[in-house]
């Protein structure tokens, strides 16, 4: 651990005073709240409402655990109009009831919309801050998710959520609670704005450099299966330029990784889903989601970034660049690659290996291809650096939270910030 974040922790921990819980009261979440509800999605049958939208629209693959400033897509007036989706207010706690993401968390940062699948907490500012019952989902989401039914795939609902009952302190209390810990997220969202901002930056150049040929706009141009390519280019396929390792995955079950020490993480199909106690891959590695979730809506691949010692069950191929192929170039690449074409399956999506491998792609010279690695080599090393930071953020708070939200240690009310 550095020298900066032993010194955040000597900082946070000496400004908390070590007593028994007093005065804490029992409330249901409905007690704190001025509406709770869910939202809805506009009919994709009717693409206008998805153009030129002004409103923020949430879906639970956005909610991570942390401040929601934009949303990938936004939708009209008349989508609202002729829907069940509803504008929630700033500070609106947004939860994701089923699938993939059951349990995670969101809080507004301006007025959003959400789909169905969220559960939106407006809290009433005179009972609750809206931070502490943050914390508090987050610390007690195991034992809520608990609660949920269904055999398949676990599901909350409304009635679940406003039912479910927390322990509060005094409202001063809560607010130097709540900014305690604000004080770590606040710097783990710096470092995620920071690597935001990084990838953008790579997006940028690969897209100016492969996908509008802006150097090579003076050269010579030739037609090829995929569009007007400078010449020398051509036209191959996914597998030319990568190494898949997929026969090294081993899934492991919910109750084999329960006695496990929380040591490397585990990737799924779209995910960081769990730690565990050993690791198959050490390196930098993209993983494709192979099932399930396998695309987003416009039909771009979910792709996930990855380093270090982990672990990958068998739901999402694990892939690296081949020779001057950089793992940031095969990234890119991805990113900017729809997939719709190669996915299988009405219920369960897939992408097999033979249809990942055979996906037409344009091939630059390598020589070009190694200019581009030069390039973002330093942004993405910068984006690993700031992502291990925030590893670290996020121990040192996981580390508080559970003794700050339980009354285990109290902050002195009077440091309200």
């Amino acid at each position: 651990m550095s020298k900066n974040y032993i010194s955040i922790w000597i900082n946070i921990m000496t400004r908390v005073i070590s007593v028994s819980i007093e005065s804490w009261s029992e409330f249901s979440i409905k007690d704190i709240c001025i509406n709770i509800s869910s939202g809805g999605t506009p009919s994709r049958k009717v693409p206008e409402y998805y153009l030129n939208g002004v409103h923020k629209w949430i879906k639970t693959q956005e909610l991570k655990d942390c401040n929601i400033y934009d949303t990938d897509e936004h939708i009209t007036d008349a989508a609202l109009k002729n829907s069940s989706a509803k504008i929630y207010p700033k500070n609106t706690i947004s939860m994701a009831m089923y699938g993939a993401t059951v349990g995670k968390l969101g809080i507004m940062k301006s007025e959003c919309a959400t789909n169905q699948a969220c559960c939106n907490m407006v809290v009433d500012s005179t009972k609750a801050d809206y931070r502490f019952l943050f914390y508090s989902l987050l610390y007690r989401r195991e034992e809520l998710i608990g609660l949920a039914s269904g055999a398949a795939q676990q599901n909350l609902n409304v009635g679940v959520i406003s039912n479910f009952r927390i322990n509060l302190p005094t409202l001063s209390e809560q607010k130097v609670i709540a900014a305690t810990l604000s004080v770590l997220d606040d710097m783990i969202e710096l470092n995620n704005q920071i690597n935001k901002t990084l990838e953008e930056m790579a997006q940028a150049i690969f897209k100016s450099w492969f996908v509008d040929f802006e150097p090579f706009k003076n050269g010579e141009f030739e037609e090829s299966e995929l569009g007007l390519i400078p010449k020398g280019w051509r036209v191959g396929v996914l597998g030319d330029i990568i190494d898949i390792f997929d026969s090294k995955r081993v899934p492991l079950s919910n109750r084999q990784r329960s006695v496990m020490e929380k040591k490397y993480p585990y990737y799924g199909a779209a995910t960081l889903m769990d730690y565990v106690d050993n690791y198959i891959f050490d390196g930098v590695y993209v993983l494709l989601g192979e099932d399930g979730t396998v695309m987003d809506e416009k039909g771009y691949p979910i792709l996930q970034y990855v380093w270090g010692k982990f672990w990958v069950n068998n739901h999402a191929h694990v892939l690296k660049g081949k020779g001057v192929f950089s793992d940031e170039y095969l990234y890119i690449l991805l990113k900017n690659t729809n997939v719709a074409s190669i996915v299988t399956g009405a219920v369960q999506l897939k992408i097999n290996q033979n249809n990942l491998t055979g996906l037409k792609i344009m091939i630059p010279p390598e020589d070009v291809v190694k200019q581009y690695n030069d390039v973002v080599k330093d942004i993405f090393a910068c984006f690993r650096s700031n992502a291990d930071e925030i590893k670290i953020l996020i121990s040192l708070r996981d580390t508080l939270l559970p003794k700050l939200i339980s009354g285990e240690i109290r902050v002195p009310v009077e440091e309200v910030v």
